[in-house]
């Protein structure tokens, strides 16, 4: 079967990946004259990296393992711990932070050389009852049986299949640098939580720390770090240590934003992957895990059915999970109005489980979320 996908981001290629494993013939559209590398790092949960094994890429000699997720309110005192060492021997496999540029060079490395075509955007997308058509704004058209939607947030091709509008800003944004670690932060990821936003950082390998500010969407100005160092003046340590190493060309704004998760995630011969399908703020990080997820789906449909009624059954399997994700992305982190409340130090110390409790409770969410673990 031929495959035409839009987008050589993580989800795009994870699902060239897949296809071509199956034996289809798959070419991949990217807009961009090179790999869409990107900055910052990605969080990969258990279900994440276990889906990267089974598609052969080698995540475990990638960024750093996560032995643990440490939750501590802006004051410092524990709010959550969760064991993903214990999740890891529980499921199978690790959570870690990769590089997006190290987790995109791996999945380019394993495609057959010529099958993405750099300076591609697609302009125009017609679907008929037995093929899928794709021009390009240099005027080239492109056949084939099923066309998968995997070019991001700003998605052209749900523009054209779905019609509808874009994804909506939700009032917060996330600051996020790779730096050279100012200190050593060991196995965990760590974030501590306020009122007005949050603090997380964690390892991301080869000496590099990956760290984020989640708070109100605003005009930053042209001295970013001197806003974030008023922001976060008496927060606990070492929020301080990051931001003294931190510098305003170190980090960018990424501003929150969510699809309406539509009822059908593919229509006729065209499906729909990742933020495509169903954009969510990283809060939780489940924007890339579901994105993997939607792959696996997509590749045991195809497996199972012709082209029509895998579309359908895709849809199914995925839309619940892809909603109950982004539903639970948006809803994390308050930085305005009463629910900011539920985020003050003595809120968050009443409502702290015990380590085992936590770590139970978030093993239960990652297999709710989950066709892998």
């Amino acid at each position: 079967m031929r495959v035409l996908i839009a987008g050589a981001g993580i989800a795009g290629l994870a699902a060239a990946r897949a296809l071509v494993a199956a034996g289809h013939e798959v070419a991949v559209l990217e807009e961009g004259d090179a790999p869409r590398l990107g900055t910052g790092a990605v969080t990969l949960w258990c279900n994440g990296t276990a889906i990267l094994g089974d598609l052969g890429v080698g995540v475990g000699a990638l960024g750093q393992r996560l032995s643990a997720l440490s939750v501590r309110s802006a004051r410092g005192r524990r709010v959550l711990d969760v064991d993903l060492d214990a999740l890891a021997a529980r499921f199978g496999s690790a959570a870690r932070v990769v590089p997006r540029a190290a987790l995109v060079a791996e999945l380019l490395a394993g495609l057959p050389d010529g099958i993405v075509r750099f300076g591609s955007s697609v302009a125009d997308v017609r679907i008929g009852a037995d093929r899928a058509v794709v021009r390009t704004a240099s005027g080239d058209e492109h056949v084939a049986d099923l066309l998968v939607g995997a070019d991001g947030v700003r998605s052209r091709v749900r523009a054209h299949v779905l019609g509808d509008l874009p994804a909506a800003r939700t009032g917060i944004a996330t600051w996020q640098g790779l730096i050279p670690a100012p200190f050593d932060p060991g196995t965990a990821m760590t974030v501590l939580v306020g009122r007005r936003g949050d603090c997380g950082f964690m390892g991301a390998g080869d000496g590099l720390m990956q760290c984020m500010f989640e708070l109100p969407d605003e005009q930053p100005g042209d001295r970013p770090v001197e806003n974030l160092r008023r922001r976060y003046a008496g927060w606990a340590e070492p929020v301080d240590k990051i931001l003294a190493a931190l510098r305003d060309e170190d980090i960018e704004a990424f501003p929150h934003q969510r699809h309406r998760v539509p009822r059908r995630l593919g229509h006729g011969r065209c499906v729909l992957l990742g933020d495509a399908a169903h954009a969510m703020p990283p809060v939780l990080a489940h924007g890339a895990n579901q994105a993997l997820e939607d792959v696996r789906a997509l590749a045991a449909c195809l497996a199972a059915a012709p082209v029509d009624a895998a579309v359908r059954a895709y849809s199914r399997r995925r839309r619940g999970r892809a909603a109950a994700a982004s539903a639970l992305a948006a809803n994390g982190l308050a930085v305005t109005g009463p629910r900011a409340l539920a985020q003050t130090s003595p809120a968050l110390r009443l409502a702290a489980p015990p380590p085992a409790l936590g770590t139970w409770a978030f093993g239960r969410m990652l297999r709710g979320l989950s066709d892998r673990v």
